[in-house]
């Protein structure tokens, strides 16, 4: 594990505690899980046992029953896992600030992964200034530490690309690790965390298929990525809403099921398709990982007026009052109630499945922009369903998206009728990339 992506937030070697803890939140799995690894190590060095703690929140922000059904599939993994290993995996419930201060109270160690968004960076302030033990910071879910590629927010891809193709081939190397977990003490003493324990009301004994056919977990994590190597990675550079050869790998590296580092560990063993594999890799790498660095250097990267350059804003503005051909409805729209076919083809294939296919997704922005009154209700609305549906929403790659078609990490385009030069996109675009027929086709069915 590069020193890089550990940091020690505080340091207090005079607690002595009982026990160190794992506290997981954004990387819900084993494998590839460089905060186990870093938990492992202090607690055999302490000589003390390990607790890996989660924190469920019924009422976290625009989180929905899909999503956390998800997401406890994918912990009872991580549950199984461990207590194959013997180590207690402990689900809390309720207020995090609370339970955090109340289970490190008897503790010498906190370790926890890295965040990129407000919500989540701002708990961890709080509970910064008020413990007193030594807590630690891994990064996890990035194949290059984010404050490694840059110190600020990159303008668009190609300045991101430059700086990231300087220092990825030292991380890269870390895709043939593999964890060890051996302790040379792990006896559990603490009842108090085990009377803690929730995780027998509230993970699922068996995992059933959820909307969109899809199970949580990093095993089907890994069996989906064996599926996309397999069958669907030779057509990737084809990939549409008319076919199905994208990875579906969005959902397990939101939840942190999957990391990035192991999906690189499989594609390099693949000697040929480099073409696909470049195209992939660009979303996965660059893409992906612009998105977060956005997130975590724009703190207004969900504000509207934080998420976009000036030239977008004045040319948005300049256009305000121009005639729109089309009104709809928050109600409307989310209930695909608009007059163009394709467009509710892709909200009910949000609605339904929680998943849309990427192309459909700039086209589903960028018909708000053009239906709404205003670009800034367009950008609401936007946010709004994308975070309440998709399986992936409330994600960098979902704000830096939605962004996206509202001119970030893009530049000016041709003047036009409402969109100013902001990149416009029309349904006969579909049509000449894409057979849009069998694509209503299979959101109908």
């Amino acid at each position: 594990m590069d020193k890089e992506r550990v940091k020690y937030l505080k340091i207090n070697k005079e607690k002595k505690g009982e026990y160190i803890i794992y506290w997981m939140q954004e990387t819900q799995r084993i494998e590839y899980n460089f905060s186990l690894e870093k938990a492992i190590e202090v607690a055999n060095e302490s000589k003390l046992p390990l607790y890996v703690i989660f924190n469920y929140i019924k009422n976290y922000p625009e989180a929905s029953e899909r999503h956390f059904k998800f997401m406890l599939q994918g912990l009872k993994d991580v549950r199984d896992t461990l207590e194959r290993y013997g180590v207690q995996f402990v689900l809390l419930e309720g207020d995090l600030e609370k339970n955090m201060l109340k289970i490190s109270k008897d503790a010498r160690t906190l370790i926890w992964d890295k965040s990129y968004l407000r919500y989540q960076r701002d708990i961890r302030e709080k509970i910064l200034k008020k413990l007193d033990l030594t807590i630690i910071e891994v990064e996890n879910n990035v194949v290059v530490p984010v404050e490694v590629v840059s110190f600020k927010e990159e303008y668009s891809a190609k300045t991101f690309r430059d700086k990231y193709k300087k220092v990825k081939e030292r991380y890269l190397k870390e895709s043939d690790y593999k964890i060890v977990i051996k302790f040379a003490y792990n006896e559990l003493i603490n009842n108090k965390l085990k009377k803690m324990d929730q995780s027998q009301i509230y993970l699922p004994q068996n995992k059933a298929r959820l909307d969109g056919d899809f199970i949580g977990g990093e095993i089907e994590a890994k069996k989906v990525l064996e599926k996309f190597i397999e069958e669907k990675l030779e057509f990737y550079s084809l990939k549409g809403p008319d076919n199905d050869w994208s990875s579906k790998l969005s959902p397990y590296l939101h939840f942190g099921q999957i990391s990035p580092l192991q999906i690189w560990s499989a594609l390099k063993k693949i000697k040929e398709l480099e073409i696909q594999k470049d195209k992939f890799l660009e979303e996965l790498f660059i893409r992906r990982e612009l998105a977060i660095n956005f997130v975590y250097y724009n703190l207004k990267y969900d504000a509207w007026d934080g998420i976009t350059y000036k030239w977008a804003y004045e040319t948005m503005e300049k256009h305000l009052k121009d005639q729109r051909d089309y009104l709809y409805s928050l109600e409307e729209l989310e209930n695909y109630k608009t007059h163009d076919i394709y467009w509710n083809s892709a909200q009910k294939q949000m609605v339904d499945t929680g998943y849309m296919e990427s192309y459909m997704r700039m086209y589903w922005c960028k018909k708000l922009l053009e239906w709404v009154g205003s670009p800034q209700e367009a950008y609401e609305i936007a946010i709004n369903l994308n975070n309440k549906y998709l399986y992936d929403g409330r994600d960098p790659n979902s704000y830096a998206g939605v962004a996206w078609c509202f001119g970030k990490h893009d530049r000016a385009w041709k003047e036009r009728k409402i969109f100013g030069k902001v990149r416009y996109m029309n349904s006969s675009g579909l049509e000449k990339k894409f057979d849009m027929k069998k694509y209503i086709k299979k959101i109908v069915k």
